[in-house]
């Protein structure tokens, strides 16, 4: 399987699972936009990229596609996701399955608002969200809503921005200062989340692998522990039934008074994937099996062990310079 991870920046463990798992079965083509990028030491091939912005961005990738021969590529950045999901046709053109979620569902997704909306409309519990703070005060003033409040970008990642805020004054002043804020009810329960594995065949969850977060930092969950919990999953294949999704993704959720609320959906691999990896939960090879195979793979939600431990930690890859430069290749 030739497989194509762009943006792979720190990726550098996940690109580890996928050799472990398919050793010589499996030509790793990374992208990049920096020669300081350390995860391209564990590929086979890496390419320097312009940004994921620039006009010419995607014609490059599709390049790489042809040059490269790949069978499925994905992101391991947000706001790629929709970039990749509105060329799947083109992608498709090539004999690339694109793992990321549909169009619609990507636009969700990265618009937190938006994916607020959606589900309320839905029926599935989420965490009550307003777009604006005039919105807030309406509710503010008439007991809907109480103080502190939780604030984060409405198209962020990776935690940047989000903390808790208890006052009224402040607020509104943070709010002014940065309308792209949403406000969101602040939830007391128990924070976790779920790595998931759409099957690209029969689009259906085939895996849920759920953990606690016992620590997290800038960047998500650095310390989690294994659960299973027949009512999670149930309430996370019941929210996957209004999405079209494509692969892996990563669900946040809380635990409140008895209840499952659906914060947001990370349609890439989460970062605390390597969690769900270690415990036998392998994503590698049910791309393998779609991907190559061309053959569903069984459903195996809750197949892992509890009270398994991930510690995460930092690592570092040391090289010269010229070999940084002379690894990443021009298209």
């Amino acid at each position: 399987m030739n497989i194509l991870f762009c943006s792979v920046g720190r990726r550098c463990e996940l690109l580890k699972d996928f050799r472990k798992t398919l050793g010589d079965k499996v030509h790793m083509v990374v992208t990049d936009n920096s020669v300081y990028a350390p995860a391209p030491a564990f590929a086979d091939v890496c390419y320097k990229v312009p940004l994921i912005t620039a006009p010419e961005y995607i014609p490059t990738i599709l390049d790489i596609c042809r040059k490269e021969k790949i069978d499925a590529v994905t992101t391991l950045i947000d706001p790629e996701i929709a970039i990749l999901a509105t060329h799947r046709k083109e992608f498709e053109e090539l004999g690339v399955e694109v793992l990321a979620p549909y169009e619609e569902t990507a636009k969700l997704c990265f618009d937190k608002f938006e994916m607020y909306k959606y589900l309320s409309s839905k029926g599935i519990r989420t965490v009550k969200t307003y777009g604006t703070f005039s919105d807030f005060d309406k509710d503010y003033k008439e007991g809907k809503i109480k103080l502190p409040v939780f604030v984060k970008p409405r198209t962020g990642s990776g935690s940047v921005g989000a903390r808790k805020v208890d006052t009224y004054e402040l607020l509104k002043e943070v709010t002014e200062k940065d309308p792209g804020l949403i406000i969101q009810e602040l939830m007391t329960g128990k924070d976790m989340d779920a790595d998931i594995y759409v099957d690209t065949i029969s689009h259906k969850p085939v895996a849920i692998f759920s953990k606690k977060k016992i620590s997290t930092t800038i960047g998500g969950a650095n310390k989690t522990i294994s659960f299973k919990d027949d009512k999670l999953f149930a309430f996370a294949q019941r929210a996957l039934e209004v999405f079209k999704f494509n692969g892996p993704l990563d669900m946040d959720l809380f635990y409140q008074d008895g209840e499952y609320y659906l914060s947001e959906i990370n349609p890439r691999f989460g970062g605390a994937y390597l969690h769900a990896y270690g415990a036998g939960v392998d994503f590698p090879s049910f791309i393998y099996k779609n991907v190559v195979e061309k053959e569903e793979n069984p459903q195996q939600i809750g197949q892992y062990d509890e009270n398994v431990v991930m510690m995460m930690y930092d690592s570092v890859v040391i090289d010269t310079l010229d070999n940084l430069e002379n690894r990443m290749r021009e298209i």
